[in-house]
């Protein structure tokens, strides 16, 4: 009996046909979590500033 790794294990449960879609949502929240983060540092570095009201000004680009 061989030893599998937990990486080896959750690669193989990933792609399986039926996984295939919750793999892809997972890379979709992790790109929309990250993006959030960012404009919500550059909404936090605008109030820093004093420059609030060019928050909506940049939501609107």
């Amino acid at each position: 009996m061989e030893h599998i790794t937990g990486l080896q294990q959750f690669l193989t449960i990933v792609t399986e046909p039926d996984n295939i879609p919750i793999g892809a949502m997972l890379i979709l929240v992790l790109f929309f979590t990250y993006v959030s983060f960012k404009q919500a540092r550059r909404n936090d570095q605008l109030i820093e500033h004093g420059m609030r009201d060019r928050i909506i000004d940049e939501m609107r680009k």
